[in-house]
């Protein structure tokens, strides 16, 4: 056997080695992790296996029926979508909670005339957070979500609400869920 041929098995050898050492390592490392990561940037500990999000009341000066409703579902939807919990009806490891605050529209880009070329919807939520395996990451006082979304003014309200509703609704959800378990 020649020099060229011993190093040669030698490599393979080390190679066959250094691939089962990372396939077990690999294979092992996970249950060893306390923290789970998921693509969204959320970090949740092995322990939480359920979230809560009762119903959002709707406290509102001025109230839209299916707000409190369409807030609710987006934010349990969106819990269990893009986090491996479960959702349950009450007293989960996470509990959210809160209510709306404020469904307002006003008048902005005010023209030379004095009238508004743009209407703006602001819907703003109050919400509480409870962790109950670390309580450091409880909200000791609720938390205000606030964000809007502006539409021309030669359009009424309710033939653009319904959309204006479901792009703010994205956005509110999206700053709750990160407050809530993205730690950046």
């Amino acid at each position: 056997m020649t020099w060229n041929n011993a190093r040669f098995i030698a490599i393979i050898a080390y190679s066959r080695f250094f691939y089962i050492f990372l396939y077990g390592l690999l294979l092992f490392a996970p249950a060893a992790c306390r923290v789970s990561y998921s693509f969204t940037g959320a970090s949740i500990s092995a322990t939480v296996k359920t979230v809560s999000i009762p119903n959002i009341d709707n406290n509102a000066p001025l109230v839209v029926p299916t707000l409190s409703r369409t807030i609710t579902d987006a934010l349990r939807d969106y819990f269990v979508s893009q986090t491996n919990l479960v959702l349950v009806d009450r007293n989960g490891d996470l509990n959210l909670e809160g209510s709306i605050t404020q469904y307002v529209v006003q008048p902005v880009a005010i023209q030379g005339n004095e009238t508004a070329a743009m209407n703006r919807l602001t819907i703003t939520v109050s919400m509480k957070f409870s962790n109950k395996t670390d309580p450091k990451q409880n909200w000791d006082t609720p938390v205000q979500f606030s964000r809007y979304l502006d539409y021309t003014s030669s359009l009424q309200l309710s033939s653009v609400q319904e959309s204006l509703i479901a792009g703010i609704t994205e956005q509110l959800v999206q700053d709750i869920f990160n407050k809530a378990v993205v730690n950046w």
